[in-house]
């Protein structure tokens, strides 16, 4: 056992790096252990994780984003700004309580890709996450200081996509 978290990412252009995430919690589930999933930007409900994790007792998941990024000159930039300063204040105080074994940050290297949060501030949250603990971070863009945090980093790329020829998102593969 080291005196540190396992912290892992996802990321990269292609499908599947929430998926796998998700796949994670579900075996970590399997195991008996606690998971939260905390999803920085996504916030539609309908989604089939939602639906699915809602009747394991194992895994919680919250959605604390507001959809779809606008560019930062928009006027709703500074609403998605706070809403991720808020998910991550979530984030610490998860890693700080210890309760969960595995954490997983969806979506959280977008967030600080993109400027909504600031790498210091996830090597802050960080370092809270208890011994033996699991960190997952997911998203594209994975910045340098990102991916120096984590000791496992998983690109996904995408070689083709069902959406590049019109296919729509699926139910279960996408949503």
């Amino acid at each position: 056992m080291t005196d540190k978290p396992r912290v892992l990412i996802f990321t990269g252009e292609g499908k599947g790096k929430t998926t796998a995430a998700l796949g994670m919690a579900l075996r970590a589930s399997g195991h008996g252990m606690k998971v939260f999933i905390l999803q920085f930007i996504k916030s539609d409900a309908s989604v089939g994780e939602v639906a699915a994790l809602a009747h394991n007792a194992n895994i919680t998941l919250r959605q604390a984003g507001l959809g779809f990024l606008p560019q930062p000159s928009d006027p709703r930039w500074a609403n998605h700004q706070s809403a991720a300063r808020a998910a991550l204040e979530l984030a610490r105080q998860a890693l700080a309580a210890g309760d969960c074994q595995v954490v997983v940050l969806d979506e959280i290297c977008f967030a600080v890709a993109r400027g909504l949060i600031q790498e210091a501030d996830i090597q802050a949250m960080l370092d809270l996450a208890p011994a033996g603990s699991v960190v997952v971070l997911t998203g594209r863009g994975a910045t340098p200081g990102l991916i120096a945090m984590a000791d496992t980093v998983t690109e996904m790329r995408c070689v083709k996509h069902g959406f590049s020829a019109g296919r729509p998102a699926q139910k279960g593969v996408e949503m």
